[in-house]
C-alpha cells in the first residue's frame, strides 16, 4: 500500500462506517451516515473546491438493485469474467464475487471508490476476487469480459451518451451487458427490463423514501 493510498483509507475509514446496504444485507459496504460533512471534508483533504458528490459512500438505488439481482441470479455471473463499471463503494462488484464471478475487475474514475471497494471487499472476505482500476475504461474493446455490469449510471447527459454507444458495440461483441436503473434521465430507452425492486433511499438524496429501481439489458 503506497502513503496516498494508506492516507486515503485513513480517511475513508474516518469519514464512513460499515453498513449493510437496505437490499443487500449480505454485504458490508463503507457508507456515509452523512454525505455532506463528507463533501466539505472531501474537498479540505484535497484542497480543492466544486467537487462532485462522493458518489462512492451511498449504495445508490440502482447499484443495490443490480447487486441484489445479480446475487438472485447467480448464473449470470457464475465463472464469468466481470466488470463493474463506476463501482462507487463496491456493492455490485462484492456480489459478483460472492455469486461466483471467475475474476471482478471494479473499475472507477475515484481513487477514493477504489480504497472504498477495497475495504469492502476486506471486511466481506472477497479481496483475492476483486482487481481494481482506477481508469476511464469507456470505449475499450474489453477483449477479456464476459459480463459488464453498470448500477446507477445515466444521471449525466455526455457520459451516457457515451456509455450507450460503448455498451451496444459491447453487446455486438457478446459481453453480457446488465444495467441497474432508478428512474435517471438518461438511461437509454430501447433497454428490456428483466426485474425491478424497490430499493430504500435517504431522504436528502432522494427526497423519497424509496425509488424503483430497473435491471435492463
Amino acid at each position: 500500500m503506497n502513503d496516498d493510498e494508506a492516507a486515503r483509507e485513513h480517511f475513508v475509514r474516518e469519514h464512513t462506517v460499515l453498513a449493510r446496504p437496505p437490499l443487500v444485507p449480505e454485504l458490508v459496504v463503507t457508507t456515509a451516515t452523512d454525505v455532506t460533512p463528507l463533501w466539505h471534508a472531501t474537498e479540505a483533504w484535497l484542497g480543492r473546491s466544486g467537487l462532485a458528490i462522493p458518489f462512492w459512500s451511498v449504495p445508490w438505488a440502482g447499484g443495490q438493485a443490480l447487486a441484489r439481482w445479480v446475487l438472485d441470479h447467480p448464473e449470470s455471473v457464475r465463472d464469468a469474467r466481470v466488470v463493474d463499471l463506476g463501482c462507487g463503494g463496491g456493492v455490485v462488484a462484492l456480489a459478483a464475487a460472492r455469486a461466483g464471478a471467475a475474476r471482478v475487475l471494479a473499475v472507477d474514475v475515484d481513487p477514493f471508490a477504489l480504497t472504498a471497494t477495497r475495504i469492502a471487499a476486506e471486511e466481506n472476505g472477497l479481496a483475492t476476487k476483486l482487481t481494481l482500476l482506477c481508469e476511464d475504461v469507456t470505449g475499450r474493446a474489453l477483449e477479456d469480459v464476459d459480463v459488464l455490469l453498470a448500477g446507477d449510471v445515466w444521471y449525466e447527459e455526455a457520459p451516457a451518451r457515451r456509455f450507450t454507444t460503448w455498451m451496444a458495440a459491447l453487446r455486438q461483441r457478446g459481453v453480457r451487458v446488465v444495467t441497474g436503473d432508478p428512474g435517471r434521465s438518461y438511461v437509454p430507452a430501447d433497454l428490456r427490463e428483466v426485474a425491478r425492486y424497490e430499493v430504500p433511499t435517504p431522504w436528502e438524496l432522494e427526497s423519497a423514501p424509496s425509488r424503483t429501481a430497473r435491471i435492463l439489458v
